[in-house]
């Protein structure tokens, strides 16, 4: 997809704001008409709407509600129809999708309040990668993808761990000043045709460095 920046967003002191990491997100995706996409911690909308405007049938989630609500805000201002959830990962989820994406909360630091869900990955980063991986096996349709967004920062072989039995392709990179981020295309191994392959890892799976920054996170 191609990033828009026509589309206005509102904001919210509370929500994340479309980042460089959304950005890189959505120009690392290609979607096509009339594929049903989920996208956990949807924050402001952009990424979904986005999504939407390229032919999506589109479901937003995030656990924070002013997200919800602003979500909400900006696809109407948009002119896009979507749904748009209160939800902890799955917790209020019904359906099957065939994408599920996820810019994750990748920094490896514990932070409370509303707007620090949007980056605070816990000691190793993986913050809810677990929960979205096991629970797609209700929600992600046959030969459907997990789309994600990851750091450096995270504890690269936790990060390997969790996505043992996943095969991974990187659809996007970028190099920013404290860390790389990555753009993983994941499909279950097992669900694929023909016979398992490794995951190609790359440099982005090497510890990350001692040097750490908070928030926010792009």
């Amino acid at each position: 997809m191609k990033y828009d920046p026509e589309i206005r967003m509102a904001s919210d002191p509370d929500v994340y704001p479309p980042s460089e990491d959304s950005i890189l997100l959505i120009e690392s995706m290609d979607v096509r008409e009339g594929e049903r996409v989920l996208e956990v911690g949807c924050g402001s909308g952009v990424v979904s709407i986005h999504c939407a405007k390229n032919g999506c049938v589109v479901c937003a989630g995030d656990i924070n509600p002013k997200a919800v609500d602003l979500a909400r805000r900006n696809a109407d201002d948009a002119g896009i129809s979507m749904d748009v959830v209160e939800t902890d990962v799955y917790s209020t989820v019904e359906g099957v999708f065939d994408t599920i994406v996820f810019n994750l909360p990748y920094l490896p630091v514990d932070e409370e309040g509303l707007l620090a869900k949007a980056w605070s990955g816990g000691p190793d980063g993986l913050g809810p990668l677990p929960e979205l991986l096991s629970g797609s096996d209700v929600h992600l349709a046959p030969g459907g993808r997990i789309v994600i967004v990851v750091s450096s920062l995270m504890d690269g072989h936790e990060l390997e761990m969790a996505l043992d039995g996943w095969g991974v392709k990187i659809i996007g990179e970028q190099k920013l000043f404290f860390e790389k981020l990555s753009v993983l295309e994941l499909r279950h191994r097992f669900r694929m045709p023909g016979p398992p392959r490794p995951p190609p890892w790359d440099t982005v799976w090497t510890p990350a460095p001692p040097a750490r920054r908070t928030s926010p996170r792009a």
